[in-house]
């Protein structure tokens, strides 16, 4: 018989707060060869605890706070989960953009963040092919696909916000943002019908949220419990069973003709679900492992794509004069061309408008997320320990007086202004989707974001859209919203409608 001896409840409490602490300790242990880099916040144990709080609330002063004490030099900062290193300054960026991903892991970072090995699956995790393709197949086929894109943006305004009548129309703004995105974007993933399921818009989105509340979830746990954690306490297996409900007979169906036909055949569906088919093997050709790569692609664009274009609407519904001079640059685009990837380029005010909006109002204010798989030592000498993720302060550079002139104020044509008519290199760097050590919302070097093409192709037809469709505006008494802040991240508020009118 063995022997059963309660414990008090004080001694239960007691117990918990002890495996909470260590846990905390754990995570905050500071390998000493940080010791050598400025730290912002307090540099005990404790403190730093309290300061991995106070990071979540206020994380993005913080950072700046220390951009501006330790300009172009490391400095660190506590955050819940561990100590994390960021740099400013060209030359350390251009030193973390060039480095490959056995010295600093973009991966690994991703890992840190989102547990991608338990919410996205090992497979997906470790052979992210729907990268490869959105570097490689995406971009070749845009000019392609653009007249879907066109079409599914007209369709989708016009099945939300209803026929012109004249009369004005509030609308949630961020819903109904995320809903014209994730339509849009799914038109080139997976086509028609599915598209436009209301059911498989709901799962994308919401799956979004799923891996972020997931992953926060299995932070909390000790590494050997993140399995069963994934499995029986977050919502994203449940969510990867309805994906797999969706897409399983369309996979099955296209399976059949490549089986028969090889990669070509009549009416094929040109879109990422097929280049995804076209190259897969092995495992990677299953309904699960299939579904898990769309269900990726969508949880890395649909909420930073629609986080910009409600920012934006925010800042034109607020700004009409802006309205007007837009106008004049697209009709007679669009008159001329009509609406192709080609008449897009030409379209330098829109262009800049999104870009001036990303650049004030991105979606974090860290970039170039690594986590150093060996000790990493820049070029001036500093040695950032294995295991410890390091960040780039890419919203304080684009902050800077010293960058940009004026630069915490929003100018729609900023970059419109510096492009030239015969574009030049220096005129093509001024575009959306253009890096540079100035503009990092996409990120820089090999890793930046590869589908940022696609994403501005979406953007810039749907502000075009908006501007020669619609005319807009913010309820009365209503001023251009605050945006939503915790950690380093950076949200559109989601309480604020926007009113729009057909115009005839």
């Amino acid at each position: 018989m063995q022997l059963q001896v309660p414990l008090p409840d004080n001694v239960s409490g007691s117990l918990a707060c002890i495996v909470a602490v260590a846990f905390v300790v754990t995570k905050l242990y500071k390998p000493r060869k940080l010791d050598t880099i400025p730290t912002v916040g307090s540099t005990t144990w404790l403190g730093s605890w309290w300061a991995g709080i106070k990071f979540i609330i206020n994380g993005i002063d913080i950072v700046h706070e220390g951009y501006e004490k330790h300009k172009a030099a490391p400095f660190k900062v506590a955050t819940l989960y561990n100590w994390m290193v960021v740099v400013s300054g060209r030359q350390y960026l251009e030193e973390m953009a060039k480095s490959p991903e056995d010295e600093l892991s973009i991966l690994e970072a991703s890992n840190d963040s989102f547990k991608l090995e338990y919410t996205l699956g090992h497979e997906v995790y470790h052979n992210p092919c729907h990268n490869t393709i959105l570097r490689s197949q995406l971009p070749r086929n845009l000019g392609v696909v653009y007249p879907d894109i066109r079409d599914e943006i007209v369709t989708a305004f016009e099945d939300i916000l209803g026929p012109g009548d004249n009369e004005w129309k509030s609308v949630p703004t961020a819903q109904t943002v995320e809903k014209i995105v994730c339509r849009t974007a799914n038109r080139i993933f997976v086509g028609l019908p599915l598209c436009r399921d209301p059911n498989w818009v709901k799962l994308n989105i919401q799956f979004t949220l799923d891996v972020i509340t997931g992953s926060t979830i299995i932070n909390f746990f000790p590494n050997f419990m993140a399995p069963l954690v994934a499995r029986f306490m977050t919502s994203v297996p449940g969510s990867t069973r309805r994906g797999m409900k969706h897409l399983r007979p369309i996979i099955e169906e296209r399976q059949k003709y490549l089986d028969e036909y090889g990669k070509t055949w009549a009416d094929k569906p040109n879109d990422l679900l097929s280049w995804l088919m076209d190259d897969a093997e092995g495992v990677e050709r299953n309904v699960k492992n299939l579904t898990m790569q769309v269900l990726a692609v969508n949880f890395a664009g649909i909420h930073t794509t629609s986080t910009v274009f409600t920012q934006a609407l925010y800042r034109l519904a607020a700004n009409p004069q802006y309205i007007q001079p837009l106008r004049e640059e697209v009709e007679p685009i669009v008159e001329t061309e009509g609406w192709t990837k080609a008449a897009l380029t030409k379209m330098h005010k829109i262009d800049s408008f999104l870009r001036e909006t990303q650049r004030l109002e991105g979606v974090s204010a860290l970039t170039l997320n690594r986590k150093t798989s060996k000790d990493f030592t820049f070029s001036d000498g500093t040695v950032i320990p294995k295991g410890t993720t390091l960040c780039f302060a890419s919203r304080s550079t684009h902050l800077d007086n010293d960058v940009y002139e004026n630069a915490d104020t929003f100018e729609p044509f900023r970059f419109s202004n510096l492009h030239d008519p015969d574009q030049s290199e220096e005129g093509v760097k001024h575009y959306m989707a253009s890096t540079s050590p100035e503009y990092l919302a996409f990120g820089h070097g090999r890793h930046a974001c590869p589908g940022r093409f696609m994403a501005a192709s979406e953007l810039k037809t749907m502000l075009a859209h908006v501007i020669v469709s619609y005319d807009i505006k913010l309820e009365d008494g209503v001023t251009r919203p605050e945006s939503l802040r915790i950690g380093s991240l950076i949200a559109a508020n989601r309480s604020v409608k926007v009113m729009f009118r057909k115009r005839v």
